[in-house]
C-alpha cells in the first residue's frame, strides 16, 4: 500500500496513500458527471419535447447504446495501442461536439446520427480511464480506488440531477449545451494534468521481454478466449439491462402516473445521494465477504427493488424502490470493475475493460428498446416483472462463476495480497471492487 504524504494525512483514511495521477483521474470523473445534465432528462426530451412514443423514443435512445458498443471496444483497443491520455482527450472532445448537435438538430435522421455518434464517444473514454486507474494504483489499493471513483461519479450525478431539473425550465437546449461544455472542460483537464500511464513494452530480445512469457497463462493471448470472463460479462449484461430501466423507462412510468418531470429528477438524485453517503462505508463493510455472495446479494436487491415498482402507487413508494435497488447497485459496483482489472494481463487492460464496459453499453442499446416495447404492449407490471427475473438470473450466474471453483483472479500467484485485505484474491477465493455505468448514467465512466 502506498504511504500517505503529509498533505494526504488530512484526508479520510479511505482516501489516503493513492498516487497523484489517480486524483487527477478522479477529478476528471467528478467534473464530467457533475455536468451530466442530459442523462436524467433524455427520455422526457424524446417523448415530451419531440413527441415520440415510448417505443420510438427507446429505439432512438438505443442508438446511443449501439454506438457505445462500438466505442467501448474501439476505446479499449485505442487505449492499449495509442495510450490512455490521448484516447480520453479525443473521446471527450468528440462527445462534446455530438452532445451539442443532439440538442440542436431537428430532422429525425440527424437526431439518430447524433445519438449514435455521441454514444460511441462517451463509451470510448471508459476503458481508457479504467485502464489508467489499473496502471497507477497497485492491486492492494484498487478496491478503494474504484470505490472512490464511483463515489465521485455519483456525487456528480446527484448534483447534475438537481441542476438539470432547474435548467430544463429554461429549455432543453441549455441542458445539452451545458452538458457539452462540462465534457469539453473534462477533456482540457485530462490533457493538462493526467499523465500517460500505458506501460511500456519491453523491446524484443531484452531480458524483461524474455522473462515475461513465464508469467503468462493460457488466456493472455485474447480476451475472447477467456471463457470465465465472457460468462461474467454476460451476467453483467443482464444486470445492466435491468439497471438501465431506472433511467429510461422509470421517468416515463412516473410521468404517466401524473407526476411532474421534476419528481423523477429528485428520484434520480436520491439514488446518487445514497451512493455518495453510503458507498465507501458499505464497501468497507462487505470487504471480507466473497465476490459470489456480494454479487448475488446485489442482484437480488436489484430484483426486489425493480419488482416492487409494479405495485408502486406514489412518490414515496417509488422512492422506497429506488433505495432498495440502489443498495444492489452499491454492492455490485465494488465487485465488477475489480474482476476486469485483476483478470487482465498488463498489456490487455484496455481490451478487458472494454469488454466489460461493452456489457453496459450493449445494455444501453438493448434495454431502452426492449423496455419501451414491454411498457407499451404489456404495461408497467410486465416490465418490472421481467426486470426482476433477469436480475435473479444474473445473480445466479455471478454466484456460480465467482464461487469456490472460480479461476477469475489472475494474480493470485503473483501477489501476496490475501482475500479480505484488498484485490486480488488467492486462487479459489472471491475478491471485490468497482463498477462502470450505463447509457448516459449507466456508462462506466
Amino acid at each position: 500500500m502506498t504511504k500517505a504524504t503529509g498533505s494526504q494525512r488530512l484526508l479520510p483514511t479511505s482516501a489516503r496513500g493513492l498516487p497523484s495521477a489517480f486524483w487527477w483521474i478522479w477529478l476528471s470523473i467528478l467534473v464530467n458527471w457533475t455536468g451530466g445534465f442530459v442523462g436524467p432528462l433524455l427520455t422526457l426530451y424524446m417523448t415530451s419535447e419531440r413527441g415520440y412514443s415510448a417505443a420510438h423514443a427507446g429505439a432512438v435512445i438505443s442508438l446511443i447504446g449501439l454506438g457505445g458498443v462500438l466505442g467501448t471496444i474501439g476505446g479499449g483497443i485505442a487505449a492499449d495501442r495509442f495510450g490512455r491520455r490521448s484516447t480520453l482527450f479525443a473521446a471527450h472532445c468528440w462527445t462534446a461536439v455530438c452532445m451539442t448537435s443532439l440538442g440542436l438538430v431537428q430532422a429525425g435522421w440527424a437526431i439518430a446520427v447524433a445519438a449514435f455518434a455521441m454514444g460511441a464517444g462517451a463509451a470510448a473514454a471508459r476503458p481508457a480511464m479504467q485502464a489508467a486507474l489499473a496502471d497507477v494504483v497497485p492491486p492492494e489499493d484498487r478496491q478503494r480506488a474504484f470505490a472512490l471513483n464511483y463515489w465521485a461519479l455519483n456525487l456528480g450525478v446527484a448534483v447534475s440531477s438537481v441542476l438539470a431539473g432547474v435548467m430544463v425550465t429554461h429549455g432543453y437546449v441549455l441542458v445539452f449545451v451545458a452538458d457539452a461544455a462540462a465534457t469539453a472542460l473534462c477533456a482540457v483537464l485530462v490533457m493538462a494534468k493526467v499523465p500517460e500511464t500505458r506501460p511500456r513494452t519491453a523491446p524484443k530480445g531484452s531480458r524483461s521481454a524474455e522473462a515475461r512469457p513465464q508469467q503468462k497463462d493460457a488466456n493472455d493471448g485474447s480476451v475472447w478466449k477467456d471463457r470465465p470472463f465472457l460468462a461474467f460479462c454476460f451476467a453483467a449484461l443482464l444486470f445492466a439491462c435491468v439497471f438501465q430501466q431506472g433511467s429510461t423507462m422509470l421517468p416515463i412510468v412516473v410521468a404517466r402516473d401524473g407526476h411532474d418531470p421534476t419528481v423523477f429528477t429528485w428520484l434520480h438524485a436520491l439514488n446518487g445521494v445514497l451512493i455518495v453517503t453510503l458507498q465507501v462505508a458499505l464497501t468497507r463493510l462487505v470487504r471480507e465477504r466473497s465476490r459470489a455472495g456480494t454479487l448475488l446479494a446485489a442482484s437480488l436487491l436489484l430484483a426486489v427493488g425493480f419488482g416492487l415498482m409494479a405495485f408502486a402507487d406514489g412518490v414515496i413508494a417509488y422512492a422506497l424502490c429506488v433505495v432498495i435497488w440502489t443498495f444492489g447497485e452499491m454492492l455490485q459496483a465494488p465487485a465488477g470493475s475489480s474482476v476486469a482489472a485483476d483478470r487482465a494481463p498488463e498489456r490487455l487492460r484496455g481490451r478487458y475493460q472494454g469488454l466489460y464496459g461493452t456489457a453496459w453499453t450493449a445494455a444501453a442499446f438493448l434495454a431502452p428498446a426492449g423496455g419501451g416495447l414491454l411498457l407499451d404492449f404489456g404495461g408497467p407490471g410486465v416490465l418490472w416483472g421481467v426486470c426482476a427475473a433477469l436480475a435473479v438470473v444474473a445473480g445466479v450466474i455471478w454466484a456460480w462463476i465467482t464461487g469456490p471453483l472460480s479461476k477469475l483472479a489472475r494474480h493470485e500467484f503473483r501477489s501476496g495480497v490475501r482475500a479480505g485485505n484488498g484485490s486480488p484474491s488467492p486462487a479459489g477465493s472471491p475478491s471485490r471492487e468497482s463498477h462502470p455505468n450505463t447509457e448516459l448514467r449507466g456508462q462506466p465512466s
